[in-house]
């Protein structure tokens, strides 16, 4: 006879035959429950009745599907693995008569690769759907795409206990909605001021607050992670003694042991801290209070290596919600929230998607290993277009299309270190990158910043997160046979860039490096021996100017040649070597914007030498190599008979491309005969005859003719040079004057004048009266326009 099945009534039991009916008339239901109604335990069981196949239900985290699968195996007087099991990462218990089966949402998305059509799966239940993780709206968009084209039949149940129900239900086709109750003791939330004092002490004052009020039973203190829960533990070592409290972390990388014991039975009062990993699914049994610190650390990526990350956020009311409802389950509840009542009610309803808040990248592998694109999936919150054009190219520079995708979505890994390990698996050192592999997304708090001595490190005393992880990996790879001889480690240094083609880099000096994007960062712990290296893991930290690298790893620069010859260019550049005074030509060779190699060319190009050269004469001054004076007046010659003026730059570099050393020395010497040259290159005839050189005046003395720009042309010479003359000359297309410049026995100006006759005629007689005073012995006739005025000329 079978045993009883042990069942305590839970408020959802009244709602099961409602369930049950609505998914016999359709396929689709989304279920909202309080905490503490029991839908976790109670509704996948029920659907049993309704479906002959299997039924799978995504829970977010390994912790609840285990428990979730225990619970129901044990009220059915069964143990896991029969009629119920789990499957999660690093554990299962699965046999040939399981029909129930509770996993984690990445367990889900990697059998659809597998098998798309879920064969032999009838119904699947998205639990505590309101945590928005990333593989969840991947799996509900898969699973109505699978719905609406090849398995109409396929049911799908979303639950939750926040859930804003309505945009769900219409994503499913308008789909029944149902609600349900929950606890059936009161529940008191309670509210702290705000306080300096760092959370763990904060936490302490609250466990001794609620030992000074004689509570009974176990206490669930929800904090961020890990490193805030071993503060607490030290902080409240004290007060857990003396209450009589058995104080027990619970996280995600506790061993299945470490965290059945955080929530399994106990006869004395326990302190459980805990992360999130506690806020849904989980129920522990005799929990009478919850101290909330308000915090999580929330999913995130590093831009640097794509690994996913945690950042400490705040806590939406959802979140909030979800915790203190693990109280008051079994008995009357208190929940002490560690933030004001007043910064409740600033926080967000619910979370934000990760889908709208992290990087795509793993997302988009997982549909190109379907033969998908972001485009081809209707989703439940629409990705914003540059994560998904984002997440795209990356996947596009790694290789991953086709078959090469399908490989890569073999390992839960992510994008980057999944064509890491393929590339190590191709060359025959599988089993090493499964270790660096590890090793990288484990996050492991290591002492090296060198990758082949993390591994070495991790070898010497291991980290039984890396190690599972590890071993996993390793039975995924191939078997290939090495097929690299010599350095030993150069395959596998090889497949670390396959991984991170866009993340060399080059050492500075001292812990500097430059990567090939142009940005600089700073070595942790110990400056690399060697020059050239990728970077395996880096963070940006508000506190420090240069982003920190924690993990690298050398390489050759033979070897981009070898795996990425598309993208190493041969470039030659001219420089102008300030202290030799010359044109230097060198040629580089570049992975994209990393410098591999340099070196100098005996031969530059004659044109751009030439042109270069040209420019550092006109910067250093034209006056170095001519008669600056000359010309200028050259210049202003030409302009002032129409003609287009000399450019200097260009006749330079027209000297410069007959040169071989292309030096300032050297164009210093070949520049004796620039002007002459200049010069022969104006139309000689209209020169000479709109804007001579010379004069000659009435007596005979031929005089230089000055041009300056902007001005009119002028001449100087004796004021006895010009008697005889009634008027100046004129000279260019206008029949402009020209100014003449008289000048006395000191070869000073006397006058400066355009008009000659009128200088005769009105300012000559008082100038006379000066001159004979000064020069008695000068000849200064009254009238200048005597011819016998005008003195004989040697």
């Amino acid at each position: 006879m079978a045993a009883t099945p042990r069942k305590p009534a839970l408020p959802i039991d009244d709602l099961l035959p409602e369930i049950t009916a609505a998914l016999r008339a359709g396929n689709n239901l989304v279920l909202q429950a309080e905490p503490g109604a029991g839908k976790t335990t109670r509704v996948p069981p029920a659907l049993l009745e309704v479906v002959p196949g299997e039924v799978i239900v995504l829970e977010p985290r390994r912790l609840p599907a285990r428990m979730a699968a225990r619970r129901v195996a044990w009220e059915r007087n069964e143990q896991a693995g029969e009629t119920v099991g789990f499957q999660v990462r690093f554990e299962e218990a699965i046999g040939p008569k399981t029909r129930l089966r509770f996993v984690t949402e990445g367990i889900l998305v990697r059998r659809l690769i597998s098998d798309p059509l879920l064969p032999g799966v009838d119904a699947v239940v998205l639990d505590e759907f309101h945590e928005r993780h990333i593989d969840s709206d991947l799996a509900l968009a898969l699973l109505r795409r699978l719905q609406q084209t090849t398995r109409p039949d396929l049911k799908i149940i979303v639950m939750s206990a926040t859930l804003d129900a309505a945009p769900v239900a219409a994503f499913l086709g308008n789909c029944e909605m149902l609600y349900a109750a929950g606890r059936v003791f009161p529940l008191t939330v309670e509210y702290t001021p705000y306080s300096v004092e760092p959370l763990h002490v904060q936490v302490r004052q609250a466990v001794e607050r609620l030992h000074r009020e004689r509570h009974a039973g176990h206490t669930l203190v929800f904090l961020p992670g890990a490193a805030e829960i071993r503060r607490t533990m030290r902080e409240c070592d004290g007060i857990a003694r003396s209450a009589g409290l058995l104080m027990l972390p619970l996280y995600g990388d506790l061993s299945p042991a470490e965290q059945d014991r955080a929530v399994g039975p106990s006869t004395q009062p326990k302190l459980i801290l805990s992360t999130n990993v506690a806020e849904s699914s989980v129920t522990v049994e005799g929990v009478t209070a919850v101290i909330d610190s308000g915090l999580a650390r929330v999913a995130a990526h590093s831009p640097w290596t794509g690994l996913p990350t945690l950042e400490i956020r705040r806590i939406s009311k959802a979140s909030a919600t979800q915790r203190g409802g693990r109280a008051g389950r079994t008995a009357p509840g208190r929940v002490l929230r560690l933030y004001a009542e007043a910064d409740f009610a600033q926080r967000a309803e619910h979370d934000r998607p990760e889908i709208l808040r992290t990087d795509l990248s793993q997302l988009a592998l997982t549909l190109r290993a379907l033969d998908l694109r972001m485009g081809d999936v209707a989703w439940l919150d629409a990705p914003e277009a540059i994560a998904v054009d984002h997440a795209e190219a990356l996947l596009d520079r790694l290789g991953a299309v086709g078959a090469m995708a399908r490989r890569l979505a073999r390992f839960p890994l992510p994008p980057r270190l999944a064509r890491m390990l393929v590339a190590a698996e191709d060359s025959g050192v599988g089993q090493e990158g499964a270790t660096a592999a590890a090793l990288l997304s484990v996050g492991a708090s290591v002492e090296r910043n060198d990758l082949l001595e993390a591994m070495d490190a991790q070898f010497a005393v291991p980290d039984h997160r890396v190690r599972q992880t590890e071993s996993q990996l390793r039975r995924l790879v191939g078997k290939a046979q090495p097929r690299h001889t010599g350095d030993s480690d150069e395959p596998l240094l090889r497949a670390m860039l396959q991984g991170f083609p866009d993340r060399v880099a080059r050492r500075r000096t001292g812990k500097e490096i430059l990567l090939g994007t142009g940005i600089t960062a700073e070595m942790t712990g110990a400056a690399p021996q060697y020059e050239f290296m990728v970077v395996l893991d880096a963070e940006d930290r508000s506190d420090k100017p240069l982003p920190l690298v924690r993990m690298a790893a050398r390489f050759e620069p033979d070897w981009l040649i070898d795996l990425f010859p598309d993208r190493v260019r041969e470039e030659s550049t001219l420089v102008w070597n300030r202290s030799a005074q010359r044109v230097e030509a060198t040629t580089s060779l570049r992975y994209e914007g990393l410098l591999l190699q340099e070196w100098r060319d005996a031969k530059p190009d004659a044109e751009a030498a030439a042109a270069m050269l040209a420019h550092e004469a006109v910067v250093a001054g034209i006056a170095r190599f001519v008669d600056e004076a000359a010309m200028e007046n050259l210049q202003a010659r030409a302009a002032f008979a129409g003609l287009d003026a000399p450019d200097v730059e260009a006749e330079l570099r027209q000297l410069c491309l007959g040169l071989t050393r292309f030096s300032m020395d050297e164009l210093r010497k070949a520049a004796v005969g620039l002007l002459p040259s200049m010069e022969a290159r104006l139309d000689a005839h209209r020169l000479r005859d709109l804007a001579p050189g010379t004069l000659k005046l009435k007596a005979g003395r031929a005089l230089k003719v000055h041009y300056e720009t902007g001005k009119p042309p002028w001449i100087e010479s004796r004021m006895q040079d010009f008697f005889g003359m009634t008027d100046g000359p004129r000279i260019g297309p206008e029949q402009t004057p020209v100014v003449m410049h008289l000048l006395g026995p000191n070869n000073r100006a006397v006058q400066t004048t355009a008009d000659l006759a009128g200088f005769w005629q009105r300012l000559y007689p008082e100038v006379r009266r000066g001159l004979m005073r000064r020069y008695p012995k000068q000849k200064w006739p009254e009238n200048p326009l005597r011819p016998n005025a005008q003195p004989k000329l040697a």
